[in-house]
């Protein structure tokens, strides 16, 4: 008994009444179809078609498996027509169909629509075999929704798709195609959102070179200059994150201001190119401490705001970012409304994060110095007791090891001194002071952690001496690279720290392990322990050593 026999038999078993008909009918039309593929009979194919029809009947809209019947219906129906015009209209009802759900996704974030999306783009691109002309669209939109449902559930997988299916139609979309800006803008945002994820310095460059293609494809005037303009400014700043190059971090401002002269009141994306320019404007702030840079932040962040009204996803960061900005300008020229403001602020940002939330550390944390400070400033108990709950309350939620978690620690342990010797408030050091304290024994602490896994003795190349694990952090404390990193460290989320501190620390531990024929008279580690090797004699391996 064939397959086709054996489906059918359970067709008959199954009373028309039976939840799991649907599941018999589908069953049985694919071996058919199958058994189709084998001898050709077109029997076997129409047969398949009625029955994927009742299949339809008893999924109508919204049925999580509609798409899939859907998907095998059209497969049949174009074995019928083979390559003649019906096959045609069959891929284009599949290509429309695809996409306005995944409209539909975006305006009412159901799952089941962008699920049934890509099912219906993947049925389409089958059919458009390679060579066919509206290939590139389907590979463009699939990749499109494996983007959207990343975003919703980050599956890494999902983002990797996005990635294949994205170069795909950019490789199809040559020089002179209508549509290769957007496909090379749509590959860059991807390739960004994979540096995020993994901080793959190679992938954020090319999403750069990408964004700068699709920026001279979009010329003054083009409606969708902005988008690239944003685009740019944002991996660019990502780039400063983590190089801490400054011209880097001057490019997107400019770009950021193009971006948002483009994008005039009413733009459905004016809040986000205010926010994001506030952001860069605070990193420069940080950086150089120019007011003026903190003063545009804080107006810019003022008018985001005001366009994320209650109930928008991004309020909660927006009421955060002003909070931080109006803090600093506190502690540069002690203006208490700006206290008293920023104090509101991260209440009402509190609200927004539950428990369960990844941010709800962050915010308390932020709350309880802001309370801090307004306590060393009129030391009224109610303020201090408050920051040490909060404080205690960001501790339960973090872990040892993470950044955060030190800096939590070291601020409740100064509150307790507070709290015991009220003098101490008096006598307290600059809120900058603290923070750059409190910085550097988190990074302190990471490097040591690194070296761990790394030889006992490194040769300084730059001096020529032998170092051992202390000298190794001492070097690193006191180099240029740790200083940009601590420079950074403020302006840089809390949850990406952690990789910040990692990049910065394996970027400047480089080493390298090398051996060859051992001979007489080699250097041996009590003949250069001590002393530098450029000020010895250039024999036998130190010479090597000296080269190297």
């Amino acid at each position: 008994m064939d397959d086709v026999s054996h489906k059918r038999a359970d067709l008959e078993s199954c009373p028309p009444e039976s939840d799991d008909r649907d599941v018999v009918l589908f069953n049985l039309a694919v071996a058919l179809r199958n058994r189709f593929k084998e001898g050709k009979k077109f029997g076997d194919l129409e047969e398949a078609i009625t029955l994927f029809r009742d299949v339809l009947q008893l999924r109508p809209s919204g049925h999580h498996d509609r798409s899939s019947s859907l998907c095998e219906l059209a497969r049949c129906l174009s074995n019928r027509y083979d390559t003649k015009g019906a096959a045609i209209l069959i891929m284009l009802y599949l290509y429309d169909l695809a996409c306005d759900l995944r409209k539909r996704f975006q305006k009412h974030a159901r799952m089941d629509d962008l699920k049934e999306a890509i099912e219906l783009h993947c049925a389409a691109l089958d059919l458009r075999l390679s060579g066919h002309p509206d290939r590139s669209s389907s590979l463009h939109e699939l990749a499109l929704s494996f983007s959207n449902r990343y975003d919703s559930q980050r599956a890494v997988a999902d983002l990797e798709q996005a990635v294949i299916l994205g170069r795909a139609a950019v490789e199809l979309r040559l020089p002179g195609h209508p549509y290769r800006a957007a496909s090379l803008c749509n590959l860059a945002c991807d390739l960004r959102k994979r540096f995020q994820k993994h901080v793959r310095m190679y992938g954020l460059k090319e999403a750069i070179e990408l964004h700068r293609a699709a920026l001279e494809l979009r010329p003054p005037g083009h409606p969708q200059r902005s988008l690239s303009l944003h685009g740019l400014a944002r991996c660019l700043s990502d780039k400063y994150d983590s190089q801490w190059l400054v011209a880097d971090l001057e490019e997107a401002i400019t770009l950021g201001r193009a971006a948002l002269e483009l994008r005039l009141p009413g733009h459905p994306h004016r809040a986000v190119s205010l926010y994001n320019l506030a952001s860069d404007l605070w990193g420069r702030f940080q950086r150089y401490a120019r007011v003026c840079d903190l003063e545009e932040a804080i107006e810019l962040h003022r008018a985001a705001l005001e366009l994320r009204l209650p109930g928008h996803h991004d309020r909660p960061v927006s009421l955060h970012e002003l909070a931080c900005c109006l803090s600093a300008r506190y502690d540069s020229q002690g203006t208490v409304a700006d206290l008293e403001e920023a104090v509101t602020i991260e209440r009402a940002a509190l609200e927004f994060y539950p428990p369960s939330h990844r941010k709800r550390a962050s915010s308390l944390h932020d709350l309880a110095r802001c309370l801090a400070k307004r306590f060393r400033r009129q030391p009224i108990a109610a303020d201090l007791d408050e920051a040490i709950a909060l404080e205690q309350g960001a501790l339960q939620l973090l872990t040892p090891g993470d950044p955060s978690y030190d800096i939590s620690r070291s601020c409740l342990m100064i509150y307790f001194q507070m709290k015991i010797d009220p003098e101490v408030a008096s006598t307290f050091p600059r809120a900058s002071d603290v923070r750059h304290s409190e910085d550097t024994q988190v990074v302190r602490g990471f490097v040591s952690e690194a070296l761990k896994t790394m030889p006992t003795r490194l040769l300084h190349t730059y001096t020529g001496v032998l170092c051992n694990k202390d000298a190794q952090i001492s070097h690193f404390m006191s180099s240029q690279q740790c200083s940009q990193l601590l420079s950074s460290w403020r302006g840089c989320p809390p949850d990406r720290r952690t990789k910040l501190i990692h990049t910065t620390i394996s970027g400047y531990f480089k080493f390298v392990m090398f051996s060859h024929r051992w001979g007489e008279s080699e250097t041996l580690l009590r003949d250069i322990e001590g002393r530098s090797i450029y000020d010895m004699p250039s024999k036998d391996g130190l010479g090597k050593l000296q080269a190297f």
